[in-house]
């Protein structure tokens, strides 16, 4: 009986995996709507007492989307405001909805891959996951990686699909 040899294990692939790492810090949305006077106007007298007022420390160790969500207009100034508040508070914030909070962490973290870890070797990009990585992120990593791997594949070592294969100088 012949013994079984792990071949995916012993190649040069190297598989990245978008959830290591990946950021698992409650999503949570700051919404402008409770600071409006009757949900149209924003007075920014009342809005700064009440952002003075407001417990921060909610925040902490939790990614921030700051939003409203009443058609209302409100100043670009009104979201920086809050931002100032976040910043030492929340592990990161956006002027935005969730999905932009998600595009925002997916940049940060994919912006920390090595790509030298790659360099003239075939990578696959690990397809099933149980975090809900964004669409954007697996792009970001794409165009990350495309310049620099021999080739680049989707899925699983065992079961990938084909991408990117750089041509032959």
């Amino acid at each position: 009986m012949s013994e079984i040899v792990n071949r995916v294990a012993q190649s040069s692939i190297v598989s990245v995996n978008l959830e290591e790492g990946y950021p698992r810090e409650e999503r949570v949305l700051f919404d402008l709507k409770p600071f409006l006077f009757q949900e149209l106007v924003l007075r920014e007298k009342d809005f700064r007492a009440q952002l003075k007022e407001q417990d921060w420390s909610t925040f902490e160790g939790k990614w921030v989307a700051v939003t409203c969500s009443v058609d209302a207009i409100i100043p670009t100034w009104a979201y920086m405001l809050v931002g100032t508040y976040l910043e030492n508070v929340a592990s990161g914030y956006v002027l935005g909805d969730l999905s932009d909070l998600e595009n925002h962490i997916a940049k940060i973290h994919v912006s920390k891959f090595d790509v030298e870890s790659v360099r003239d070797r075939p990578v696959v990009i690990k397809g099933c996951s149980e975090l809900p990585i964004p669409l954007y992120a697996y792009g970001s990593l794409l165009s990350l990686v495309q310049n620099h791997a021999k080739s680049i594949m989707y899925g699983e070592p065992c079961s990938t699909v084909p991408l990117f294969k750089k041509p032959k100088s």
